[in-house]
């Protein structure tokens, strides 16, 4: 008894110096253990979380959206100088869509970058004209109302032009057509200031920044909708 008593009292006696038994010690080294496993397969779990969303938007950005910064005034009042655009680049260009491209012809200054953004008027075939002086521009004999993307108090052309668009070619211009140096000011280029289609990086869709202009581009497709087909004249 005195025996048992004794190994009693020292083991209250460890405990009460905070002493643990050796299976405590092992019992505890083992919890921490689950927990650090834990914690581990709760980080792992968050990986593909993490990882797929950058792959999805990395293969986003370079198969189906590209990212503009508008250089210049030639789209005014639709968009704005500086602002940020996203394109599509899988969509076929149609009339009144608003493009961003590669320059075809030297159109900017060395420096200036190599994409323009402008809204397409004529597509292959098409003979897209204007006399000039405030009158409307025709496409295929078709005069068009243009008012709805036409910066306010600017002429659709200043200059009379009359053109048709080559196979594989379309025939773009500014909404600020008083201050966008579109095709009709390069038609003396090697591409008559036609836009070969190939150099499309996409249709612009919308501007995402600045925040407070965040907008849908509308394409008006609308103002062209009785143009008669290519070949053809009203």
């Amino acid at each position: 008894m005195a025996e048992t008593g004794l190994r009693d009292m020292t083991h209250a006696e460890n405990v009460a110096n905070g002493e643990r038994k050796p299976d405590a010690d092992r019992k505890g080294r083992n919890d921490k253990n689950d927990r650090n496993d834990g914690g581990k397969e709760s980080l792992l779990e968050l990986i593909p979380w993490i990882v797929v969303p950058i792959v999805v938007f990395a293969l986003i950005r370079v198969f189906l959206i590209g990212l503009y910064v508008i250089p210049s005034g030639s789209m005014l009042d639709t968009i704005q100088l500086k602002d940020r655009v996203a394109a599509v680049k899988v969509i076929k260009p149609q009339r009144g869509d608003i493009v961003v491209f590669r320059d075809p012809d030297h159109w900017l200054a060395s420096g200036e970058g190599n994409d323009l953004i402008k809204r397409v008027i004529g597509l292959p075939g098409d003979t897209v004209s204007c006399a000039g002086n405030g009158a409307p521009v025709e496409v295929n004999g078709k005069a068009i109302d243009e008012s709805a993307y036409l910066r306010s108090g600017v002429n659709p052309s200043d200059e009379a032009f009359s053109v048709t668009v080559q196979d594989g070619m379309m025939w773009v211009m500014g909404d600020n057509r008083s201050g966008s140096a579109d095709s009709r000011a390069h038609q003396s280029d090697a591409h008559g200031g036609q836009v070969p289609l190939s150099d499309v990086q996409g249709v612009a869709v919308f501007t995402f920044w600045p925040v407070g202009r965040m907008h849908v581009l509308d394409s008006h497709h609308e103002v062209f909708a009785n143009v008669p087909d290519a070949g053809t004249s009203n």
